[in-house]
């Protein structure tokens, strides 16, 4: 048989696969409707462990690939269902209302909370997402989710994650604690500089300040070093501040070359850092949900039961609608056994009934949803 006749049958029965899934569809329909009348969860586990037990029974050594094929139908059907289902859902709720308090452009005007000083980093993105706001500084990422949640601020300013260094959990755990709502983004390109008292040289140095993330992502360089203390401090502008302010010519600060013109020091080392490519994001949050213009991502934070295939079943409804992840990080729970949050972010707009079904279901689902927001990265 030549490949053209070959081809020819495949598209006759690709026509008749299309009539037998839209039958299919139309059938999960009907059954979405039914559920909506007895209240009925749209996840019927049991029904569809039935179903691939039959098939992949049927399918002989092509088990593996019928396995597949029936999952992602289910997933299909339970995406279209949970769009017709009518039961009231919090996410929902919420996502509207932000749409709706959220009807213009994102505004360059505010008053906005930023942990450390003059010179940090945090400044510098508050700068890039509020480039007219006016900066209110505190010292630390508490303080800043206390300043939103309190109304002194519109707005806070807090880093996410870094590539090198990964995510800031201290903030994943304020989001998780405080009802705040990120609704913006951005990245900046970090460098890192080795600053001291003018004349000092690095051989004197004895003891260096930055913060966490900051000597994380510098740790080859500060692991070379012998007899020179690392010392934790609130950010690397406060880190040059805390140099300056000292006078003493044996401390260095890991901090930014602006920082070095803002207090006074000299850079004795510009090749301290992991990596070149060395780049934290910082999202801006506020108290009221705000989805604004050009909202294009949205972070979750899920948790669900520990059992085989759990995150599988969250996972396969976005892939179910084309969208893509651009992160999924598990954090331990404190205090508990084997027991885990997942940090994901999705590049979808909520705007789209699919999504806001999608992520309806996975309310649903999970034993922990917490929607932190829809948003757009500048």
């Amino acid at each position: 048989m030549e490949l053209s006749d070959i081809r020819q049958r495949i598209d006759t029965v690709d026509d008749r696969l299309l009539e037998l899934f839209l039958e299919r569809m139309a059938l999960s329909e009907e059954v979405a409707r039914y559920k909506n009348q007895h209240s009925l969860p749209i996840l019927n586990k049991a029904r569809e462990r039935e179903i691939l037990a039959k098939v992949t029974q049927r399918a002989g050594d092509k088990e593996r690939y019928a396995y597949h094929l029936y999952s992602t139908l289910f997933e299909l059907a339970r995406s279209r269902q949970a769009e017709l289902i009518s039961a009231p859902t919090k996410v929902k709720a919420r996502v509207e209302a932000a749409l709706a308090a959220g009807t213009g452009v994102f505004p360059q005007t505010g008053k906005v909370a930023c942990q450390g000083v003059e010179g940090a980093n945090s400044q510098v993105a508050c700068d890039r997402l509020l480039p007219r706001g006016s900066i209110v500084y505190v010292k630390s990422f508490e303080a800043v989710a206390a300043a939103v949640e309190s109304g002194l601020c519109k707005f806070g300013v807090l880093p996410i994650e870094n590539s090198s260094n990964g995510s800031v959990r201290a903030v994943y755990q304020l989001l998780q604690e405080h009802d705040l709502t990120v609704v913006r983004s951005t990245r900046l390109c970090i460098r890192h500089e080795l600053l001291a008292l003018p004349g000092v040289r690095q051989e004197e140095i004895t003891e260096i300040y930055s913060h966490e993330q900051a000597i994380g992502q510098c740790s080859r360089f500060l692991g070379s070093l012998s007899g020179v203390r690392i010392i934790p401090w609130g950010n690397t502008a406060l880190a040059a501040k805390q140099v300056a302010e000292s006078g003493s010519p044996t401390a260095a600060a890991i901090s930014s070359h602006p920082c070095a013109a803002l207090y006074g020091l000299e850079c004795i080392n510009r090749e301290i850092q992991d990596s070149d490519n060395n780049y934290t994001r910082f999202i801006c949050v506020t108290k009221k949900p705000v989805i604004y213009a050009g909202a294009s991502r949205i972070s979750l934070i899920l948790a669900f039961d520990n059992r085989p295939g759990a995150l599988y079943e969250i996972l396969s409804k976005a892939a179910a609608l084309d969208i893509n992840l651009t992160k999924l990080e598990s954090c331990p729970v404190a205090g508990s056994d084997f027991e885990f949050v997942f940090f994901l972010e999705l590049e979808a707009p909520v705007q789209d009934p699919g999504v806001l079904a999608m992520l309806e279901e996975m309310e649903r689902s999970c034993a922990q949803f917490q929607f932190l927001g829809a948003y757009a990265e500048v």
